[in-house]
Formats: C-alpha cells, structure tokens, sequence
C-alpha cells in the first residue's frame, strides 16, 4: 500500500532536487586512474570527493575546504548489482539516505584516500560491518530548515560561524549531509578522528619546579565532522595512488621533449 506523501514531503522533495543538482562547469583536475585507485583503496578506507551538487558548494564554502563528500570503502562484501558493477563504496546523501555505489561513480571526480593508522583486521571488519548494516537507512526529510540552508550555497556568515552551520538543525538531514555515520563507525571502535583533547599537569616535586603533562582524549560528538576532518586528522594517512602504483618521475614523457637518435654509421665506416 502506498504511503499518501503530505504537503511537507513534496515540499522537502523538491528543495532537495534543488539542492542535489548539479553545477556547471565542473571540471576535475586531476582525476585518479580508475585502476589504480582501486589497487590503492582497502576497506575501511575513506575515499573524499570534491562533489559537483549545489549542496557540495556549500559545504565546501561552509567548512572552507575542497572536499564536500566522504564515503567509505568497503571491498569486495558486497554483491554485484544489477549492472553488472559490485559496489565497493558505502556512502549516506540527501535524499536517498545510506546506499552502496560501485567505485566508478567516482571515476571523474578528484578524491583523495583517507586511511586509518594501525587498524587491526577485526577493527577494520567491524567499521565495514557496521555501515553494511545501516544500508537501506533512510533519510529524514521532515526538517525542511536542514535542507533549506543549502539553497543559498554561499551565505554571508562570518568564517567562525560557518562550521556551526552544518550541525544545525534536527540531526538527521546533518547526518545525510556530514560524514557523521562513518564517524560513527570509527567511534564505535574507538578510533579517534579529531577528538577534543583536555591537557593535565601534575607537579612531580614539592616545589613544582617538575611538571607531567598528560592528554586525555574526550569524543567528539558524530554531527560536528566533516569530511575535510578526515584529511586534517592526524590519525588518517593520506594515500596517493600514483605513488601507491611505484611512481617514477624518470619514466616521464614531457610535450616539449625531443627524441634524440645517434646515427653510428659514419664513425663505424672510419674504423
């Protein structure tokens, strides 16, 4: 039976066609090589995307970063669809909620890999598990307020009220927006991602001339990341394919490179 949509719903609908539509004049500088992107990537890994939607260029302008998208990958867990494609990223939009794509949805877009440092087989298994359980999850689209802010995708705040600006709202349009389900994951494994860090001093003589200085990390709460925290943690590797495949700057053809021949014949017939 079908469910009547309301005046909200429709509404809600055609705010987030309008903000999920594509810019023009997108062009990627340096796109991956598909193949050599899928050689680089392992589960777990968080593959960023500079996104080409209206909605990317405002959470780009909002979080002052090239990078509007995070999905992750998740391997081979997955079956193949019904073209043929095995999805390998795991990744939650407006609108649509949490869905799998195959890693060619990326393939003209710059991105840039992610990878947690010193992950164990059964963390990076549980990560994955986890977003392969929220599949299907839907996506809220009661608040209108959430998804209207994204219509004007350059609005004239000041830079530190802009960040504050993506975790307005219900939660779960920010969650649809934000990487807030793949910090989820990593939380749920206790991973860190940028936490907040409270420093502690104690003195180590009577004349507290000797100090130990200690950190304690506090979890930050999952609807305040974004995905340019992934790249500006410092418990995420940035992983370069190019370099990945065993990158040599010596096998280079440059345009402007003249192709030298030696012609031995006359040196050989004076011999």
């Amino acid at each position: 039976m079908e469910t009547r949509k309301t005046f909200l719903d429709r509404v809600a609908e055609f705010i987030a066609g309008k903000v999920t539509a594509q810019s023009s004049g997108y062009e990627p500088y340096t796109p991956s090589d598909p193949e050599s992107l899928l050689r680089a990537l392992k589960p777990g890994d968080i593959l960023l995307v500079e996104g080409n939607q209206k909605v990317s260029a405002a959470i780009k302008y909002l979080t002052q970063s090239t990078w509007s998208h995070a999905a992750m990958y998740v391997g081979e867990v997955l079956d193949i669809n019904e073209n043929g494609l095995r999805p390998r990223l795991i990744e939650v939009n407006l609108g649509e909620g949490c869905v799998a794509v195959p890693l060619e949805k990326y393939r003209t877009y710059n991105t840039r890999i992610c990878r947690p440092v010193g992950l164990s087989q059964d963390d990076r298994d549980a990560v994955v598990q986890y977003m392969v359980e929220r599949l299907g999850t839907a996506y809220d689209t009661h608040n209108i307020l959430d998804m209207a802010r994204y219509l004007l995708p350059t609005p004239p705040v000041p830079i530190r009220w802009r960040r504050k600006m993506l975790s307005f709202g219900s939660g779960d349009p920010t969650r649809a927006i934000c990487s807030t389900m793949i910090a989820q994951a990593y939380q749920s494994i206790q991973y860190p991602i940028l936490p907040d860090i409270a420093r502690l001093e104690a003195c180590l003589d009577d004349d507290c001339e000797t100090y130990a200085v200690g950190e304690i990390l506090h979890i930050r709460h999952h609807s305040l990341f974004a995905p340019r925290d992934f790249d500006l943690s410092p418990y995420f590797e940035i992983v370069k394919p190019t370099i990945a495949d065993g990158f040599n700057y010596k096998d280079l053809v440059w345009g402007n490179q003249q192709v030298v021949t030696v012609d031995n014949t006359d040196d050989a017939s004076n011999v």
